[in-house]
């Protein structure tokens, strides 16, 4: 091969660049002619062949590149093929054929660069001197040990057949573990024996580093083996244990826990796949060894999974005495008819089940899952003891406010430090039944961040569909929860994400009417207060007069929380002078001691005050209806236009709004100035004059259009100068027409105007099919006309005009 590289004396080739790359004479390598480089040499090697005529093979000068630097010595390189490479890509099969010294540029075709080159003599002389061949002997033993260890068969017997020392010399560039730099250096070693001397060399220090390699690796294993033997050793000492524990009668061993669970699991009365995940992790205790720390997590989750009541479930007082459930329902909680009745529809299509024998259908059992909906203090937490104790199960609270880890719900992966199961499996934990109730408190103040939602993971659990095969991430075997039954809370409907409240049966509780709440005073509050004041029964009684006045004056709510405040006011007000000797008990507090002892009233209706007093007493001012987190209340709008000659034209809205109900303003002034004339009202004064509505109690948001018909009322008397009627308060959204459309918490709206003395409401006609949903003693009390066009509510809300000119003058 050096012979035929070496038949020229003087070269012009173009120029191969390798970057990082070194070809030695006799490699052939695969080039990718996607390189510019690359593809620029071969076409100009391929375009001088052809121009010269001749028959043999383009060439190239193969040149190492390292960091843009060329080495002095390249390899002249042969074209051997062109076509495809393994891949697909363009390429080229380059053989190499001997050194070059590479000299100055020049000129050639194409846009490779060409160099003047002189071939480099590599003959040896012949016949070779001993010590040579004792050096090519050792090369080739040394080659072959390498490759025998690489499991390179086909490739011994080829290095064996060379008996060149340039060319054998020249076979090490194949060898991967030589570095750029060592390549180099054998490519610049013209003399064949001293670059067979320098690859032997390389060749040897590798074989020495791999045996180092190889000891340390020898060494490592025979750690490894012996963690292994010493482990196999403590299973056969806690077998030998085991054995004689058995001999000496089962005495107990504190050494010997696996098998201490592996009798809790056998005698635990588990599900089957329960049991069969139990015992994996008895098998996986088994063997742990002590310094392990997965034995203690894996003993947690067997207590966990052992403490379970899988198979325990309460039975049901009320599934054969229906009448006994109700009757305990009204005896704990006076009113909230729908949930009473609703819980009842419930146990009384359990108990058909169970007679039919449908107690369990595909894997389902009946369970429920309701939602109770309501503004604060109306007894909706309460409510589930009420149901639990009525039905005979086991009563558990889990508190959802301000909980924003989905971990909460589900359950940690048992990969954490410290992993606990969710609130769900706790709170079936601690009731020690699969079938209690359980409240789920203040759903609606859940929130979400970046350990997830909790909202979301409460979609499985809340599922009647899918709640039977519930899983903890925790616990990652299914748990039951069909039987469960879920009663979950909240103030604001529309703080529940859609999906959720998808799965649970909505009940509204809209609060308490005056009578409701004088019987929840006298039968409950009452007594719950004399005990916590230290006062016999029958030392302090309460007129339900007192009782009335202190629900309809000093408090005015939905609930019954500041109506327990008073009334324990008012009994530590009585013991406190008792002890002071001011007073003698008994003592009956009626109505007219109330000043006395607890203060003025608080919420004094507006038909009571002094008529000058009275908001509506000057035109522009209107009694409207809302619906807030507390729920229904009493809203007054406030208009009033501006001196033409102080104030530009324009409405200009206050009270802190939302978007909705600054667009009903805006519709109420627009239906007023295109319909002003038919309604005789006098609406230059609205172009010419700047109008200013105006919501008090400035610090509250305010939004939804319930409102329009209020504010269309309040303009309307302060164009026209008559009074609104102080015993008349509206809801409803205006149209640009004129119609009245309806609005939602009608319920709500009319016990807030019960509570405030209103005696006249005006609603939408859509909305009077909601009046079935109103006790019907707060419908004796009020007179409600349905309305469905805005001169209605102006004929009914606005005082004539004498009596409105008598009031002023």
């Amino acid at each position: 091969m050096a012979a035929e590289s070496t038949a020229f004396t003087s070269l012009t080739l173009p120029v191969l660049p390798l970057d990082n790359e070194v070809v030695l004479p006799g490699m052939v390598v695969p080039l990718d002619l996607n390189d510019t480089d690359v593809r620029a040499a071969v076409e100009a090697a391929q375009a001088a062949a052809r121009s010269s005529g001749g028959s043999g093979k383009p060439r190239v000068l193969l040149v190492p590149r390292i960091d843009g630097t060329y080495a002095a010595t390249g390899v002249v390189g042969t074209v051997e093929q062109v076509g495809r490479l393994s891949d697909g890509d363009p390429g080229a099969l380059i053989r190499g054929r001997g050194r070059v010294q590479i000299g100055a540029g020049t000129t050639g075709p194409g846009a490779a660069l060409w160099v003047e080159g002189v071939p480099i003599d590599e003959s040896v002389p012949d016949p070779l001197p001993g010590s040579v061949t004792e050096l090519v002997t050792e090369y080739k033993a040394l080659a072959t040990d390498w490759l025998k260890k690489r499991g390179a068969w086909q490739v011994v017997d080829r290095v064996q057949q060379i008996d060149d020392v340039s060319q054998l010399a020249d076979n090490s560039g194949y060898s991967p573990f030589l570095s750029t730099a060592q390549k180099i250096e054998l490519l610049e070693t013209a003399d064949p024996v001293a670059r067979l001397k320098l690859a032997t060399l390389q060749l040897r220090e590798h074989l020495a580093e791999q045996d180092v390699a190889e000891s340390i690796a020898k060494d490592v294993q025979e750690g490894v083996d012996k963690q292994q033997r010493e482990f196999l050793l403590r299973r056969q000492l806690e077998a030998v244990r085991k054995e004689l524990r058995e001999l000496n009668g089962g005495a107990a061993d504190g050494a010997d826990e696996s098998d201490d669970y592996r009798a809790r699991v056998e005698a635990a009365d588990l599900p089957e796949k329960v049991r069969e995940a139990a015992f994996k992790e008895v098998e996986k205790l088994e063997r742990a060894s002590d310094q392990n720390p997965e034995g203690s997590w894996i003993r947690t989750w067997l207590d966990t999974v052992l403490e379970l009541p899988w198979n325990e479930r309460t039975d049901d007082t009320a599934a054969h005495d229906i009448k006994g459930a109700r009757e305990i329902l009204d005896a704990e909680h006076a009113g909230l008819q729908d949930v009473k009745e609703r819980i009842t529809e419930y146990l009384a299509v359990r108990k058909r089940r169970a007679d039919r024998g449908l107690g369990v259908v595909g894997g389902r059992r009946g369970g429920a899952v309701l939602a109770l909906v309501g503004p604060p203090g109306v007894g909706k937490t309460s409510l589930g003891e009420s149901v639990a104790h009525a039905m005979g199960r086991k009563f558990v609270r889990v508190a959802l406010g301000g909980v924003r880890d989905e971990a909460e719900i589900r359950g940690h992966r048992r990969t954490y430090v410290g992993a606990l199961p969710g609130r769900i499996v706790r709170a079936i934990k601690e009731a020690g039944s699969m079938n209690p109730v359980v409240l789920l408190d203040e759903i609606d103040k859940v929130g979400s961040d970046f350990r997830g939602d909790p909202a979301a993971a409460l979609l499985e659990v809340l599922d009647p569909a899918q709640n039977h095969t519930f899983r903890d991430h925790y616990l990652e075997v299914e748990l039951d929860l069909s039987d469960v039954v879920f009663l979950a809370t909240a103030n604001v409907l529309e703080a529940i994400p859609e999906a959720l409240l998808d799965r649970m049966e909505l009940v509204r509780l809209d609060g308490y009417t005056e009578d409701e709440k004088v019987v929840i005073a006298r039968d409950h509050l009452l007594p719950r207060q004399l005990e916590r004041a230290g006062l016999e029964p029958g030392e302090v009684t309460l007129d339900d007069s007192a009782l009335r006045r202190i629900a309809g004056e000093y408090t005015r709510e939905a609930g019954v929380r500041n109506l327990e405040r008073s009334i324990a006011q008012l009994l530590r007000k009585v013991a406190s002078q008792h002890e002071l000797g001011d007073r003698k008990l008994p003592f009956t507090i009626g109505a007219d001691d109330l000043r006395g002892l607890i203060g003025r009233p608080h919420h004094v209706p507006e038909s009571a005050q002094d008529p000058a007093e009275r908001r509506t007493s000057v035109p522009g001012v209107a009694t409207g209806l809302a619906v807030t987190g507390a729920g229904g209340d009493v809203l007054f709008v406030e208009a009033s236009l501006a001196d033409p000659e102080t104030g530009a034209a324009g409405l200009t809205l206050t009270g802190q709004l939302g978007d909705v109900m600054k667009e009903s303003a805006q519709i109420a002034l627009s239906f007023l100035r295109s319909h002003g004339a038919e309604l005789e009202l006098p609406v230059a004064d609205l172009k010419d004059r700047g109008t200013h509505i105006h919501f008090p109690a400035g610090a509250v948001p305010k939004d939804g259009p319930s409102a329009g018909i209020t504010m269309t009322t309040a303009l309307a008397s302060l164009l026209s100068g008559r009074l609104v009627r102080t015993d008349v308060a509206m809801t409803g959204e205006v149209s640009l027409t004129g119609r009245v459309l309806p609005i939602g918490g009608l319920k709500q709206k009319l016990l807030a105007a019960h509570r405030a003395g209103i005696t006249t409401v005006v609603i939408p006609k859509r909305n009077e099919p909601d009046l079935d949903d109103v006790p019907a003693e707060i419908l004796e009390k009020l007179e409600v006309h349905p309305v469905t066009d805005v001169r209605q509510v102006l004929e009914i809300a606005l005082a004539p005009a004498e009596v409105a000119v008598a009031a002023a003058a």
